[in-house]
């Protein structure tokens, strides 16, 4: 039987994680880790709760510890890039697990915690830094931290990140490290644009699947209700909740306004509930996530912010209130429940609009999704994602629409680049570049947000 001793790791650091409970690795942790411990770039590709942090944060760990010696001031020697201020605690979480009891630093950099505050946390140079990719420019430009010393560079769900925009971002990260990094790309999908990516970035690397692209994870029950508009979603998924009073869902909406209207109605109707989305703050978002993992509240209504880097033990249902606008952000938000080898439940809604939604996701997945209650909509003859523009006018490609379809995110990227500057997405479609300073910062908010949250 294989375990963690055979992969290579050292034995004090295989002790350490067996204490932690740590005993039999994931196949992906199985395939990558001695590939990390070899010094090769490694593209690898596994859905979503399989293990991918330990995959490449144990031999990151090793082999810091094997070369030890304090970071120099305003110095990094891992960077691990993510496109979430969730997905970045989660991670850190993760790691500063792994390195207990060692002397190494993990650091976290987002949007939406104060930026003073990291620029002093980061002025001693830090071991491991995970961050969201627009606020570590940020802190670049104030010459807060420099990037000339990072060994190992890892870009996690690097799918979402582009279609969050951040390509521009992740160039620009990528040109102010060394070319003799060890780098490593993650995902648990990977779109044609992943793997162009992984040519620009990695250097021969060995790809690593465990899973077959857009696979959801096998031991959720899927199921689709057939309704005729929103009024007919709010009823079915209120009699769900009822149903299930014991369970834990978290409830999928496509915008900030719609997720806060949902939570607001069922908080009126009784249900303990939060919501998590880009317009709340981070320690609104960090408080509402603590209240569901302790079971305060049993109800997390989010945008696809929540989708990715939310490790919440025993959800037991996902609600997809409304459908993504991207098949492969399905995949994600379902692999919220059915953790650890549990199972769990994924419940979408379908109005006659969405109908060329849910083809994509069972085109991307493979598999025709059972069906609830309802009859199947008519498929439009035109394909769901070539719409183009939202009634009123506006390019529908950031998810701001009103839910009738729309062109994917990725297709419809604005040319500046992704932001973190509020831990996720860019406000402002993009920042020219080599801009600077707090004129730009103010412009920026003014123009409000044309871009779903993540």
């Amino acid at each position: 039987m294989t375990d963690f001793s055979t992969l290579g790791l050292s034995g004090p650091l295989v002790a350490r994680i067996a204490n932690e409970g740590y005993e039999k690795p994931t196949p992906i942790q199985e395939k990558a880790i001695p590939l990390v411990l070899e010094g090769r770039d490694l593209m690898g590709l596994a859905q979503t709760g399989t293990g991918k942090t330990a995959a490449f944060g144990l031999p990151i760990i090793d082999m810091l510890l094997a070369n030890s010696g304090k970071p120099t001031p305003k110095s990094v020697k891992t960077l691990i890039l993510a496109p979430t201020r969730e997905l970045v605690n989660q991670i850190a979480e993760n790691l500063r697990i792994f390195a207990r009891k060692t002397p190494l630093r993990v650091s976290i950099v987002v949007g939406g915690a104060s930026i003073n505050r990291q620029q002093q946390q980061l002025a001693g140079g830090t071991d491991i830094l995970v961050a969201t990719p627009g606020r570590l420019l940020d802190l670049l430009d104030r010459r807060a931290l420099y990037l000339d010393k990072v060994r190992y560079l890892v870009l996690d769900e690097a799918d979402q990140m582009l279609d969050l925009g951040f390509i521009h971002d992740l160039k620009k990260i990528a040109s102010l490290v060394p070319d003799d990094r060890q780098t490593m790309l993650f995902s648990a999908t990977m779109p044609k644009s992943i793997a162009d990516l992984s040519h620009r970035f990695l250097s021969n690397p060995e790809r690593v699947e465990v899973t077959p692209p857009g696979k959801t994870a096998d031991k959720v029950d899927q199921a689709v209700h057939f309704v005729a508009g929103k009024g007919d979603k709010v009823e079915i998924l209120r009699r769900e909740l009822s149903d299930n009073p014991d369970g834990r869902a978290i409830v999928f909406l496509r915008t900030k306004h719609g997720a806060e209207k949902l939570m607001k109605h069922l908080e009126s109707r009784g249900f303990a509930t939060a919501s998590i989305h880009g317009n709340k703050s981070q320690g609104q978002r960090e408080r509402a996530l603590k209240a569901f993992k302790t079971g305060e509240i049993n109800v997390l209504v989010a945008t696809d912010v929540a989708a990715r880097g939310i490790d919440v033990p025993g959800v037991t249902h996902v609600y997809n209130y409304d459908l993504p606008e991207v098949a492969d952000a399905y995949v994600h938000r379902i692999g919220r429940t059915a953790r650890a080898g549990k199972d769990g439940k994924a419940i979408a809604f379908c109005t006659p609009e969405e109908a060329g939604l849910l083809r994509d996701i069972q085109k991307l997945t493979g598999i025709e999704i059972a069906i609830a209650s309802g009859e199947p909509h008519a498929m439009a003859d035109r394909p769901s994602r070539g719409r183009g523009q939202n009634r009123g006018g506006q390019n529908r490609g950031r998810g701001n629409g009103n839910g009738n379809g729309g062109k994917p995110a990725r297709r419809a990227r604005p040319q500046g680049g992704g932001d973190g500057r509020h831990g996720e997405a860019r406000n402002d479609g993009g920042r020219p570049a080599g801009a600077k300073g707090r004129p730009q910062r103010r412009q920026r908010n003014r123009q409000g947000d044309r871009r779903q949250s993540a």
